[in-house]
């Protein structure tokens, strides 16, 4: 009887880790496959994102009665002559800029060894205030015996007339290693221009075939498991776009407004920065950083004190403004995640997908809580997402 309670609970025993453990390994391939194949379903998201911001414009000329591949069609080929413009517009100011990359780096220069200096000045002056008299002789001394030995060091190297030693020629091995760290740069590159293709295309599909993608979809499920798929797709199309298009068109407006402040602040590059420091403030936690490099970074080209404070104080107001007042407006209250979720959905995404990760864990949480909202096992982790 012993023998057979022994057996009964090592057998129970078994199936608790069992079940335990299933979980664990499910997650961690979830995490592999999203790790490994980051470049394919960055892609498909970013074709996702882009499809959900064009989606409006297709509504309104279907409502012109096109049809809807006509509509996507259309849509589809503005979009990508905006792109266009905005490039030539880019790349005419990025020439300009790479003509006066000289002149940046030698105010960077400067100003590196204009802070260097303070910083020596002010360990000299603690020096003075807290050593004692004799410890700084010393010091002072060890410091000219070694300019001494340094300049005598220099010298005689000037008075040597011998030609230096020829330079050997590199082994075979770091030569087929250099040609194999170019290649593998190469080839990466070569898969991002791949995957890059493919998107304008994906955009139109998922566009001219969102309604039988839906229905396709909501056959896979059956009774009332498909009434649950239907209030999922439901919710997270909802959050999704009240999120992406709210963001977009706050985006819009932040390059805008950026833009004309810089342009009447003169600037260099204000076309170029004023978009840059725009979409840069939309980024969690850290948008008001992000958002004053380039602004900064152009302001160099003027260096003066005043322009750098105007600069840091107009981004720091049209930051504030847009994240108080204009981003409950815009964007809505759909997206219900708590903070220290969206502070770890950040971390994780961001591990996974590096920057890409950081634009999009906060729609892919969305989404994820949408989910567990609408199915009957999982509210509970809708309900710890939520705020």
């Amino acid at each position: 009887m012993a023998t057979i309670t022994k057996s009964a609970s090592s057998i129970r025993a078994v199936e608790d880790a069992r079940q335990f453990a299933m979980p664990i390994v499910a997650l961690g391939t979830i995490i592999a496959i999203l790790y490994f194949g980051r470049l394919f379903f960055i892609t498909a998201m970013t074709a996702v994102t882009i499809a959900f911001i064009l989606e409006p414009l297709v509504t309104l000329l279907m409502r012109l009665r096109l049809p809807r591949s006509v509509a996507s069609f259309v849509v589809c080929c503005f979009a990508l002559a905006c792109l266009y413009v905005i490039g030539l517009g880019a790349y005419s100011q990025l020439t300009g800029l790479y003509t006066e990359l000289p002149v940046y780096g030698q105010r960077i220069g400067d100003i590196i060894d204009g802070a260097r200096e303070k910083i020596q000045g002010v360990e000299k002056q603690t020096y003075q205030i807290f050593l004692p008299a004799r410890q700084r002789q010393q010091l002072e001394e060890e410091e000219q015996r070694a300019q001494k030995a340094a300049e005598k060091k220099k010298g005689s190297k000037k008075g040597d007339t011998t030609p230096p030693p020829a330079p050997a020629a590199p082994p075979v091995d770091s030569v087929s290693a250099i040609g194999g760290y170019v290649y593998a740069h190469l080839n990466s590159f070569y898969q991002i221009l791949l995957m890059v293709s493919f998107i304008p295309f994906l955009v139109y599909f998922m566009l001219s075939w969102r309604d039988h993608i839906n229905r396709a979809f909501l056959q896979l499920f059956q009774g009332e498991a498909r009434l649950v798929a239907a209030r999922s797709l439901q919710g997270i199309a909802e959050m999704v776009r009240a999120f992406v298009v709210g963001n977009f068109l706050l985006g819009l407006l932040l390059a805008f407004l950026s833009s004309l402040m810089f342009w009447m602040m003169h600037l260099p590059y204000p076309l170029l920065i004023g978009p840059l420091s725009g979409i840069l403030s939309l980024v969690p936690y850290v948008g008001l950083p992000l958002a004053m490099v380039p602004p900064l970074f152009s302001a160099l080209g003027i260096n003066t004190v005043p322009v750098y404070i105007l600069v840091v104080v107009s981004v720091a107001l049209l930051h504030l403004l847009a994240l108080n007042l204009l981003y409950p407006k815009i964007v809505g209250s759909r997206v219900h995640l708590n903070p220290l979720v969206v502070t770890f959905s950040l971390m994780l995404w961001g591990f996974l997908w590096d920057a890409p990760g950081l634009l999009l864990a906060i729609p892919l949480t969305a989404g994820l809580k949408a989910v567990c909202d609408n199915v009957k096992g999982l509210r509970p982790i809708g309900k710890f997402l939520g705020d």
